[in-house]
């Protein structure tokens, strides 16, 4: 793939108000869309972070939110008392604010966000993927000194060691600067950027066409075979 561009700003104020359309398209082949990926993920998480008995969630913040589609889904399944979307973009938390702000939702772009150390869980989708290299370890750095200690970090990234999830980021316009980052890697990233990493989880292995067979999902969720993986980490408390 293209090597990522560094221009994620005027990027993606371009595919702002064309966003849902292109995605829906480049998803059309797996017979979902954007939307069901999208609580899927966020139930798929709600799950794994059952082992944590005494988790409360007070802040969630969503780290490129882009047009805030997941922010809404991420207080209805998770419940926090607030969920901060954040983006590079203006024009994409323009749109976020128009369609979801509320005193529970709160879109800010990353100029105008100052991390305070206080956020519970930061959630990303599909990130990290645009980000150029040499800088997503800036990046972490950032995302680390939102969380408080202990916090935790759910990183979703496309699984490139399945043929599927190229195919679709091959038909998906803003995808074209992307370079995918292999499970492997993300760990090794995560952890160099000092975060403890608990588990890494892959989802969606079948198509609607196969629904059938989704749930045997969670039994095969340990093996690198699913579209997504999640990469659940966490702040160190020292």
């Amino acid at each position: 793939m293209k090597q990522a561009r560094s221009d994620l700003q005027p990027r993606f104020d371009k595919y702002a108000d064309s966003y849902e359309s292109e995605l829906s398209s480049a998803l059309a082949v797996s017979g979902e869309g954007s939307e069901f990926y999208a609580s899927e993920r966020i139930r798929w998480l709600k799950r794994r972070l059952g082992r944590f008995a005494n988790l409360h969630l007070n802040e969630v913040l969503d780290y490129g939110c882009g047009i805030g589609g997941s922010s809404p889904i991420l207080l209805e399944v998770l419940c926090p008392k607030e969920v901060i979307g954040v983006d590079v973009s203006p024009r994409s938390i323009d749109v976020a604010r128009a369609r979801f702000a509320s005193s529970q939702l709160k879109f800010f772009t990353a100029s105008e966000y100052v991390p305070d150390g206080s956020v519970d869980l930061v959630y990303c989708n599909g990130v990290f993927h645009h980000i150029p290299p040499a800088r997503r370890s800036a990046a972490l750095d950032w995302i680390r000194s939102v969380l408080r200690p202990g916090a935790l970090f759910a990183m979703w990234e496309n699984n490139p060691w399945n043929p599927g999830t190229r195919y679709i980021m091959s038909r998906c316009a803003f995808d074209d600067d992307a370079i995918t980052i292999t499970p492997s890697s993300a760990r090794t990233t995560l952890r160099r950027a000092g975060f403890e990493v608990i588990e890494v989880t892959f989802r969606f292995l079948f198509p609607r066409a196969l629904s059938a067979l989704r749930p045997l999902e969670p039994i095969v969720s340990g093996m690198p075979l699913g579209g997504q993986y999640q990469v659940l980490s966490r702040k160190p408390i020292a």
